[in-house]
């Protein structure tokens, strides 16, 4: 990570810090009155292919002992009427700014994946990783709502589990490796406020990733 990314990222946790703090406080707030604790949700990402952290985020589904792998619709039934509010409007993803604080993550990045997936395509992830990963990119961007589309229909984890590494993987993976050859503090600029503001077009040139 350069220093002028890490300036931007520690100005910004700065900034949304300053402004949605009272936000951030009625959300936990809210997760904690209407679904008891936890309030947040920890989560273990990769950073490296060998260096794991814990992402945060507020906890938008009832807790089981035995969760793992992504959320499919074999999940849909966990998620609490806060979460789903919270996930439409991303709130959930805004304790991750202290991800960005830390140096777990910068604002624009591959979104870091779960080890099982790292462990599963070495060669992959070993690329995708030399940048790193981040809250939101051009995977996030591009792709978000198609995966969500797909998984939606999923309705066992070894199905959630089969569309995510045959389709979700490879494409994201994509996508990731375009970013990385053409980052600039200018694009991640872009990519922040299209993640914010979703009617601004993809991007200039870019094509939509193969619907496959």
């Amino acid at each position: 990570m350069t220093f002028l990314k890490r300036l931007m990222d520690l100005t910004c946790c700065l900034l949304i810090t300053a402004v949605l703090w009272p936000v951030f406080i009625v959300v936990a707030l809210t997760v904690l009155i209407r679904d008891g604790r936890p309030v947040f949700y920890l989560s273990e990402r990769m950073k490296t292919p060998e260096t794991g952290f814990q992402l945060v985020k507020f906890r938008t589904m009832r807790v089981v002992s035995n969760d793992s792998g992504v959320s499919g619709g074999d999940k849909a039934d966990r998620i609490t009427p806060t979460g789903r509010v919270l996930r439409r409007y991303r709130l959930d993803e805004m304790p991750q700014v202290w991800n960005v604080l830390r140096g777990d993550i910068s604002f624009v990045g591959p979104r870091p994946p779960l080890r099982r997936y790292v462990e599963q395509f070495p060669a992959l992830y070993a690329d995708v990783l030399k940048s790193r990963p981040g809250l939101t990119g051009l995977a996030t961007v591009a792709f978000h709502a198609r995966e969500a589309e797909l998984l939606a229909t999923c309705r066992t984890a070894e199905e959630t589990e089969a569309v995510y590494t045959r389709r979700c993987v490879p494409a994201k993976a994509r996508l990731d490796l375009i970013y990385a050859r053409n980052r600039t503090i200018c694009l991640d600029i872009w990519l922040m406020l299209t993640t914010v503001f979703r009617r601004l077009p993809l991007a200039p040139g870019r094509q939509r990733p193969p619907n496959r």
